[in-house]
C-alpha cells in the first residue's frame, strides 16, 4: 500500500531537502479541502504515463551502469549508445506531451524541492487554498500529481505582466514514490546545473 502524508513538511523535516530554481511544465486547480483529505487520485492515461517516466529512469540509470565500462573499451560504441538514448528520450518526451494535458505554453520558472513549490501565476490565490497541481518535470520524464496547501501569496517583482503573482505551496498528501521522483529530480539538476557553471 502506497504511504501518504496528510499534513505538509515542516520544521526540520524541511531542511533535510534541497530547494532548486528550474523550469517545470506545470498546470493547477482548485480544490475543496474534502477532496484534498480523501486519497489521491490519477487518471488511468496518466498513470500509464507516470509508469512509463519511472520505468525509463530506471533503465537510464541501469544504462549509464553500462557505458561506462563501454568507454573503457570501445569509446565509439559508447558514443553511439548515447545517441540513441538521447533519441529515445525525444521520443518519450514526445509521448508525454501529446497523451496528456501538457502543453509548452505551461512551462513556467518555478522553485522546487520535495516539500513544496513556489510558482509564478496570474490568479490571487490567497492563504489556506488548496490546489490539485499536475507537473511534468521534463529534464527526469517525471509526471507528479499531487495536492498543495497555498502558504503565501506576493507579488512578482520580476515585472512579468502576464504572471503578476508569486505563489508558494506546501505539498498535502503527496504520496511517497512522487517525493522520491521530485528528489532524485531536484538532484539531478543539482548536478547538472554545477557542471554548467563550471564549464562557462
Amino acid at each position: 500500500m502506497t504511504t501518504q502524508n496528510t499534513q505538509p513538511v515542516r520544521g526540520e523535516d524541511r531542511r533535510r531537502f534541497f530547494r532548486i530554481d528550474d523550469e517545470v511544465n506545470l498546470t493547477y486547480k482548485k480544490v475543496d479541502s474534502q477532496q484534498v483529505s480523501e486519497i489521491s487520485h490519477v487518471e488511468d492515461n496518466i498513470l500509464g504515463n507516470f509508469s512509463l517516466a519511472a520505468a525509463m529512469d530506471a533503465l537510464s540509470q541501469e544504462s549509464q551502469l553500462i557505458l561506462r565500462r563501454l568507454e573503457k573499451n570501445d569509446s565509439d560504441i559508447a558514443d553511439y549508445l548515447k545517441l540513441m538514448d538521447d533519441k529515445i528520450e525525444l521520443i518519450a518526451r514526445a509521448v508525454l506531451l501529446q497523451e496528456t494535458d501538457f502543453s509548452a505554453e505551461n512551462t513556467r520558472e518555478v522553485n522546487i524541492s520535495a516539500t513544496g513549490l513556489a510558482f509564478a501565476c496570474q490568479e490571487a490565490l490567497n492563504a489556506g487554498d488548496f490546489l490539485e497541481i499536475k507537473m511534468l518535470l521534463t529534464s527526469s520524464m517525471a509526471i507528479v500529481i499531487t495536492y498543495g496547501k497555498v502558504i503565501y501569496r506576493k507579488m512578482n517583482h520580476a515585472d512579468d505582466k502576464e504572471y503578476p503573482y508569486i505563489v508558494g505551496l506546501d505539498y498535502v498528501n503527496m504520496k511517497e514514490q512522487d517525493r522520491e521522483l521530485i528528489i532524485k529530480h531536484v538532484v539531478k539538476r543539482q548536478m547538472q546545473q554545477i557542471r554548467g557553471q563550471k564549464e562557462s
